[in-house]
């Protein structure tokens, strides 16, 4: 189809021929930029083909046909041999290579975040550690009790050891007086007797 202006689209263009109103290609392929991007269709596809190839599309899905066609053409030129296979495999690799490196930045946090873990576990078990006194201090260094209290402790055993020692020094001290009392009893109890059978002669 021609333009307003009269001109032919840009594969009539190329081709050097009349724009027909009914033309396949006119809705795609513009008079200014239209004749370089079909000269690659039509190198590697022909112009007949593609024409043939367009009539079987559907209406709404042609432009999208155009584009595929063209990048193909394209790609072709640029690699006769894979042509779009070669991108495609350049751009997995990318992704594989994109994939791995990620693999690796997500070991590396996982690995950061286990040795941060350890060292913070570590420094409590260093402060837990300190915070409690070794085995081979005293036991009462460790308990609960109050100075104050350890100390009326130690004054009351003390105390009760002082008393326990002097009721037994007293009952020694008094052992022996006991035994004078009793002695004495006994002798003036002998010389009561003596003295009734002095008086009884």
């Amino acid at each position: 189809m021609a333009t307003g202006t009269g001109s032919p689209c840009g594969a009539c263009k190329f081709l050097r021929r009349k724009c027909a109103a009914d033309c396949i290609f006119a809705p795609y392929f513009c008079s200014e930029q239209g004749p370089a991007r079909f000269a690659a269709i039509h190198k590697v596809f022909g112009a007949s083909n593609v024409s043939k190839l367009l009539l079987h599309v559907p209406i709404q899905d042609r432009c999208e046909a155009v584009v595929t066609i063209s990048y193909e053409a394209q790609a072709r030129i640029r690699d006769p041999v894979y042509g779009c296979v070669a991108h495609i495999f350049a751009l997995q690799q990318q992704v594989a290579c994109l994939q791995a490196q990620l693999m690796q930045v997500k070991a590396q946090l996982a690995q950061s975040l286990v040795d941060s873990r350890s060292v913070e576990s570590q420094w409590q078990g260093n402060m837990i550690g300190t915070s409690t006194l070794p085995s081979y201090f005293p036991s009462y260094m460790n308990s609960a009790v109050s100075p104050q209290s350890s100390l009326e402790s130690i004054d009351r055993s003390f105390d009760g050891m002082g008393m326990q020692e002097i009721e037994s020094k007293d009952e020694l001290s008094f052992q022996p007086c006991n035994k004078k009392i009793k002695n004495s009893q006994t002798d003036l109890g002998e010389l009561q007797a003596l003295a009734l059978r002095m008086m009884r002669n």
